[in-house]
């Protein structure tokens, strides 16, 4: 396989630079093709060849902020909790991605596509979490964990306290939701590391 062509790859990331300024600026109103073309300088007929629709465009600005976002982690289990939540913390205070949660929550109740995105999304966006998870139980550093409902009960009140009763919060509320996940899940050779 021949390597990406440098062309497209700057073309890609100019498009995304303009894709987000819009989107902080205007919401999913202002991210149209049009619009990412004028302030880009990037053709249309680019944009479409490399998002056909407006849903693939946003999927591709928040996928990369997400990836910007994943802390390196330490193996230990308690700071990759806090690390992961923390990422959580600063993406959900965000203007860029906070209003695109919004956007992706509210268009994925009556747009098929908009659905589609929001769980590739959710899947990239809980990546970092569930590997942490799915290392300490390999571990045996945590019991009686369901790992899709691990995930709920570390990321929901985050995301319950910012996006629905939209309040802003501290990373000590983060911190305090894994100290009472691992309070309950976390074995004592667990729980004397993260004391450490």
């Amino acid at each position: 396989m021949r390597p990406p062509d440098p062309r497209t790859l700057r073309s890609r990331e100019n498009a995304l630079a303009a894709a987000r300024e819009l989107l902080i600026e205007q919401g999913l109103a202002g991210l149209t093709h049009g619009a990412v073309a004028a302030r880009s300088g990037i053709s249309r007929a680019t944009l479409y060849r490399l998002w056909p629709d407006p849903p693939d465009l946003v999927r591709a600005t928040l996928t990369l902020h997400i990836e910007l976002a994943r802390p390196p982690l330490t193996g230990e289990l308690r700071a990759d909790l806090r690390a992961a939540l923390a990422a959580t913390h600063a993406m959900l205070h965000e203007p860029l991605t906070e209003r695109g949660m919004r956007v992706m929550i509210e268009r994925s109740a009556v747009d098929p596509k908009f659905a589609q995105v929001k769980e590739a999304l959710y899947r990239s966006g809980t990546a970092t979490l569930r590997a942490v998870l799915e290392t300490a139980v390999t571990r045996r550093e945590l019991t009686g964990v369901d790992l899709d409902l691990a995930v709920d009960q570390l990321h929901g009140p985050l995301f319950f306290r910012r996006l629905v009763a939209n309040r802003t919060f501290e990373l000590d509320y983060a911190y305090a939701v894994v100290d009472d996940f691992l309070r309950c899940h976390a074995t004592k050779s667990a729980s004397r590391q993260g004391d450490s």
